[in-house]
């Protein structure tokens, strides 16, 4: 079969897409993508093509890519997009250029809009050799998905099947111009060392290395999906409604997951955790041993790279962002008719009159006292502990003050004084809880 009977099979599922978008650097291998769906939309009706070409900067001569991306461009009849990324300085500057790049195209696609990156088998070997070395687990072997969501649209990576050799004779037989970036050559950056260095000499010993390698890679895929899935299940009996319903933020029943073996409850939390912090190192994780051992009257956390969790109420609960500081600060409320915005702690409002008096939200510092109809003044922090509300919610709980008296806590109707009447303090809190952006 041909090269562009195989791409078109591969991008069939994306055939109705509103728009397709080619990242379009000018190398070989883009320049190959562009020219195959070029003669492609000639012969079969495809979704309009336009292309994107990142400038990061970072080389002399990349103002000279741009134009002779244009010019490519423009004898294919082409739509060219550029757009100029800043990329930070840091440990590696291969990932904070692709990061700085994948930003860029995500906001450039619109719903449903596809856009095609030219990565190819020997990409995919090069990127498992990579994850391998680094330590990654099951997950990160899986090494390049052939589809994922990027944006408002899907990337998609239809020439992961097929070899750079295979592009670069397609390319030469086409008589193709494209650019070689010097950087390419740069043995210091660790995948042009297994490019240059390794794989040529594996591909020696192993002609087939790269094509099994990237089949190596699908395989892991598989046994990914299928560990997400056995995670589902495991995770189907631990989601159950937590306590307090107003809490809003990640939890799991603790139970369920210490009866599982420890294999499964590892591979349960890194499913959940997903989408909220990176992955735990394999050392790491015993931090989840002492915060799921831990005594039932102690207070574990378990400190990850974007949160940390906490057990409590027999339940474990994922705080993050503002939730990881507790707010010390008064606020007065001037105007008790309009919600109050509380720094680093979400917005409290009231249902019901305000009384007169100078209204103030503070927070737990010790020693306060509320008086309840028919049981006079009590303590707060044993109130706070018969009410069930978590240890590591009470010191961010909004107190209502009136001048200098304690009316009502935060969301329990319970905890208010008579003077209160029917009025109740009502409280959302961070919206940092919720996992990463």
């Amino acid at each position: 079969m041909s090269l562009e009977s195989r791409l078109l099979q591969a991008l069939e599922p994306w055939r109705q897409a509103p728009a397709w978008w080619v990242a379009f650097s000018g190398g070989l291998d883009s320049a190959v993508l562009l020219h195959l769906l070029a003669r492609l939309r000639d012969a079969h009706a495809l979704p309009p093509i336009a292309a994107i070409h990142i400038h990061h900067g970072l080389q002399a001569v990349a103002d000279s890519w741009v134009g002779l991306c244009r010019a490519q461009c423009e004898g294919l009849g082409i739509a060219l997009a550029i757009r100029h990324v800043r990329v930070d300085e840091g440990a590696s500057l291969e990932r904070a250029a692709r990061e700085a790049r994948y930003q860029a195209f995500a906001g450039l696609l619109g719903e449903g809009e596809v856009l095609l990156t030219a990565q190819h088998q020997d990409d995919q070997a090069e990127t498992l050799l990579l994850r391998l070395l680094r330590g990654a687990g099951v997950r990160g072997l899986a090494a390049m998905p052939t589809s994922r969501p990027l944006g408002g649209g899907q990337l998609v990576r239809p020439l992961l099947g097929v070899a750079r050799a295979e592009l670069e004779t397609w390319a030469c037989r086409e008589q193709l111009a494209w650019i070689e970036d010097p950087s390419n050559l740069d043995i210091r950056l660790s995948r042009n060392f297994l490019r240059h260095e390794i794989l040529p000499r594996l591909t020696q010993h192993w002609p087939a290395a790269g094509a099994v390698l990237a089949r190596d890679a699908e395989q892991l895929a598989e046994a990914d999906r299928l560990l997400g899935e056995l995670a589902e299940l495991d995770l189907a009996t631990a989601r159950t409604p937590a306590e307090p319903a107003w809490l809003a933020l990640p939890s799991l029943e603790l139970a369920p997951l210490r009866a599982l073996p420890s294999a499964r409850q590892r591979n349960a939390l890194r499913h959940w955790l997903r989408g909220l912090t990176l992955p735990p190192e394999r050392e790491h994780w015993v931090g989840w041993d002492n915060l799921r051992d831990a005594a039932e009257d102690a207070a574990p956390v378990w400190r990850l790279a974007g949160g940390e969790l906490r057990r409590a109420g027999g339940r474990l609960w994922w705080l993050s962002g503002d939730w990881l500081q507790l707010p010390v600060a008064a606020c007065d409320w001037a105007d008790p008719r309009q919600a109050l915005v509380l720094p680093g702690n979400g917005r409290v409002w009231l249902e019901g009159e305000a009384g007169a008096g100078r209204l103030q939200i503070r927070y737990r510092r010790g020693g306060e006292v509320l008086e309840l109809a028919g049981r006079g003044h009590r303590d707060l922090k044993r109130l706070l502990q018969e009410s069930g509300v978590p240890a590591f919610v009470r010191g961010r709980l909004p107190l209502l003050y009136a001048d200098e008296r304690l009316l009502a806590v935060a969301n329990l109707p319970r905890l208010q004084a008579p003077a209160a009447g029917a009025l109740r303090l009502c409280w959302t809190g961070p919206t940092g809880g919720a996992g990463l952006s």
